[in-house]
């Protein structure tokens, strides 16, 4: 059996919505359909190369499903609604899902994906079937997956964890113009949930991000003299080194590791800063995780581009990671070309 038949309105003006339906019968793609971790969804909100990349009309498309009531009260940033009628939802016309980088949906609570076993047949009354029932979000994206080429990421645990993890990211704001969205800044992106961020000076100067995220220590691998914690060697570690392949880095590892460390021990949240964030605070962050977690370069070079995917440390800083590998694995394992 093929995809189930899509119905789509005449072509309209962009305000308008166009239909697809929900799938009815036949195998469910649960390839296609993905659980999306509340920091997935934060990073990828939190992305920037000159402007937020929320400013690119096919990076990001995130749709609530919840209510009318619901969305108005508060919605993620940037969430459109998606409407429903009978068995059908229906997305805004100027939604080119094919061309989309990343389509998250989100209802109230979705935690689950094994919850689309009991979906063999939407004729069934959800009364009548027996187990879970089969959530909106899911619902919703099972019918995408016959719109995209990528996954459809569920937001697990819906819109009730995003909102109580990140409070600050809630809105009552429906239509976003180009100017706003040029305009919106960005947050440093999460390396660890709610204890490790990875930023830019920008983000280290700003109060509200302080606040917002309860930064209580920096890291500070930068020229510059930021306004917070100066003078308190307890919280604040400055390395400063130029974002030159010729300076060394490799003096300043161990204790950045020993900082870190001694700060989660602490229960205190921690920001990792750079001028740009995208070469000597990544260099800091992956030598801590290779020393964590005693990995490889390469492993935690996967992870933290998963997470700042503009990350790109100087030639003379790599070097100096593969030789960190070294002392942390006692050989050399990565091989420079897996890097890029």
């Amino acid at each position: 059996m093929g995809a189930p038949p899509i119905r789509r309105s005449r072509a309209l003006p962009c305000s308008h919505p166009r239909w697809f339906r929900s799938p009815c019968r036949g195998p469910s793609r649960m390839a296609d359909l993905v659980l999306c971790e509340p920091i997935e969804l934060y990073n990828i909100l939190n992305q920037v190369t000159k402007l937020s990349r929320l400013t690119e009309p096919n990076y990001l498309c995130l749709l609530d499903v919840r209510s009318k009531r619901e969305y108005d009260e508060s919605h993620v940033i940037t969430a459109r609604r998606v409407k429903k009628k009978a068995n059908e939802y229906l997305i805004p016309e100027s939604v080119d899902l094919e061309c989309v980088k990343y389509c998250v949906v989100y209802d109230n609570n979705t935690s689950f994906l094994e919850i689309l076993r009991h979906s063999s047949d939407d004729d069934v009354s959800d009364e009548s079937r027996e187990g879970p029932v089969l959530g909106a979000a899911i619902k919703c994206g099972k019918a995408l997956t016959h719109l995209t080429r990528h996954p459809v990421r569920i937001l697990k645990g819906g819109y009730e964890r995003f909102s109580a993890m990140y409070h600050f990211f809630r809105t009552q704001k429906i239509i976003w113009m180009p100017q706003e969205l040029d305009a919106f800044q960005p947050y440093p992106v999460e390396i660890m949930p709610g204890k490790i961020y990875l930023g830019n000076f920008r983000q280290a100067c700003d109060p509200k991000i302080q606040k917002d995220l309860k930064i209580k220590a920096h890291v500070n691998v930068s020229m510059e003299t930021g306004p917070f914690f100066t003078g308190d060697a307890d919280k604040l570690l400055h390395i400063q080194i130029e974002d030159s392949p010729e300076d060394n880095i490799s003096p300043f590892l161990r204790h950045v590791c020993h900082f870190v460390e001694i700060h989660l021990e602490l229960g205190s949240v921690i920001l990792v800063f750079s001028t740009l964030g995208i070469s000597r605070s990544c260099a800091a962050i992956l030598a801590y995780l290779m020393h964590r977690n005693e990995q490889t370069l390469k492993r935690s070079w996967a992870y933290v581009k998963k997470c700042q995917n503009n990350m790109c440390p100087n030639q003379g800083l790599v070097t100096q990671l593969l030789e960190w590998e070294k002392i942390v694995l006692g050989d050399l394992v990565t091989d420079i070309k897996d890097l890029y």
